[in-house]
């Protein structure tokens, strides 16, 4: 298992859960609907890796590859500039975030990449194994 993996994934659900409460309660009378959207479109994508980040971390016991260690690498780094930049965007307006999301979105893009290229490239270990 990779440990590392498995608690940085905790640590993002917990953030995740805490931001989408504060985007779906604390910002109604701040923002408005559209900057909301935003927001949780944040909350959203981060929910989407931190599940993916799960899945690095046991991973090593069906599949042994550097590039699956690549792959978290990369959903942590887009959680931060995809997920970052748009509740930044969404809490204070900086525009200068816009070319930044999607530098995440393509880190996410990578990692799911890296996944689909170590199955293809490696022998999945069977349970039987």
């Amino acid at each position: 298992m990779r440990k590392g993996f498995l608690l940085l994934a905790a640590l993002s659900g917990f953030m995740a859960v805490a931001l989408g409460a504060f985007g779906a309660h604390g910002l109604k009378n701040v923002t408005t609907p559209e900057m909301i959207a935003i927001f949780n479109l944040g909350v959203e994508y981060q929910f989407y890796h931190t599940f993916a980040l799960i899945a690095v971390a046991f991973s090593g016991h069906w599949l042994r590859s550097r590039l699956i260690d690549w792959a978290g690498y990369l959903f942590i780094a887009g959680i931060g500039l995809f997920s970052g930049s748009l509740y930044l965007y969404a809490l204070v307006g900086s525009k200068w975030t816009g070319p930044i999301t999607p530098l995440g979105g393509g880190c996410f893009l990578l990692g799911w990449l890296f996944i689909a290229l170590a199955v293809w490239r490696n022998r999945v270990v069977e349970l039987n194994d």
